[in-house]
């Protein structure tokens, strides 16, 4: 009786936050498979300042949408958190995680989540999302609200001058769209954006691993020599166009929505980094720079052989 309640009065809350046609939209694939490729054909080119402002989040929005995950992450995926003693309780941070299972971002649901559980609405987290989720007016309006900003020095500034998290994912397509023979690598290429602007703006870095989502999909190809021959750099800002097994499609691209497998996921938080010593000049010197980006890649890498030691594929 209890749960039949609850359950109601989830989608009483649900039903407020979100409108069926919009629902619609967002969660079918054909909806989604629209906006991929209105993004992909220049329909949709917002004003860069959209999906900058972190005042558009919503914790409101954000509790529906989580009170919804919570049981997919404790029983869809058995989801396992560690080292949330290691997240700073208060002020600006920069959560640098590996990406995993291409637009079914489960490691960003399972961090939102652990933060949101662990210190409660007020502990602001922003994620740095790709123009494809900004462009598009729906996906903006419901994307800001749970907490997403264009991916961008600017918008992590805003975020961090009113004290708060940003999540972001430096490896991006290079990382989500690595093949599951490298499931167990963090690959972030050559991209050390993030540590310019954790050293410009003197904010610690939280490594925040999670392992099992790539094996929510099997990525063959990463797509790499196909990107270049399509020049998908140019109309959708991507370097790969991945050739997927996924379900219920089987072989296919790897931006088509799909339903991840069940798979065990484990996620992890890792020491805080900090360069005290550096000031923000230090953004600008090629060697430093490299040098604190293979630190934190580093420490990445060993958190996430961590919770790779054991793991079988798939069942963790």
């Amino acid at each position: 009786m209890r749960s039949t309640s609850a359950a109601s009065s989830w989608l009483s809350r649900a039903r407020a936050q979100v409108p069926l046609g919009d629902a619609l939209s967002l969660l079918t694939p054909p909806g989604l498979l629209a906006k991929i490729g209105a993004y992909a054909l220049g329909l949709n080119r917002a004003d860069r300042m959209a999906g900058t402002d972190p005042t558009l989040r919503d914790p409101a929005f954000l509790s529906v949408l989580l009170d919804a995950f919570r049981p997919i992450a404790q029983h869809y995926f058995r989801s396992h958190v560690r080292g949330l003693e290691n997240v700073p309780a208060s002020g600006p941070m920069l959560l640098v995680g590996n990406h995993n299972g291409g637009i079914v971002t489960t490691e960003s649901y399972l961090t939102y989540l652990a933060i949101w559980d662990h210190f409660g609405p007020d502990r602001a987290l922003y994620g740095l999302a790709h123009d494809l989720v900004l462009d598009d007016p729906t996906l903006r309006a419901y994307a800001s609200k749970f907490g997403a900003l264009r991916a961008s020095h600017e918008s992590a500034h805003n975020a961090f001058a009113a004290g708060h998290g940003v999540l972001v994912y430096p490896g991006s397509d290079l990382d989500s769209f690595r093949s599951f023979r490298d499931r167990k690598r963090v690959v972030l290429g050559d991209r050390s954006g993030f540590v310019r602007l954790a050293l410009r703006e003197g904010v610690p870095i939280v490594p925040t691993i999670c392992a099992g989502p790539q094996e929510q999909w099997i990525v063959l190809t990463r797509g790499d020599a196909i990107a270049r021959l399509l020049r998908t750099k140019r109309w959708a800002r991507t370097d790969v166009f991945p050739v997927v097994l996924s379900f219920p499609w089987g072989l296919t691209s790897g931006f088509v929505p799909y339903l991840p497998l069940p798979v065990t996921c484990s996620l992890a938080f890792g020491a805080p980094i900090r360069w005290s010593e550096l000031g923000p000049d230090a953004a600008n010197d090629e060697a430093i720079v490299e040098r604190c980006r293979l630190e934190v890649e580093t420490a990445m890498q060993r958190l996430h052989d961590e919770l790779y030691r054991d793991r079988l594929p798939f069942v963790g």
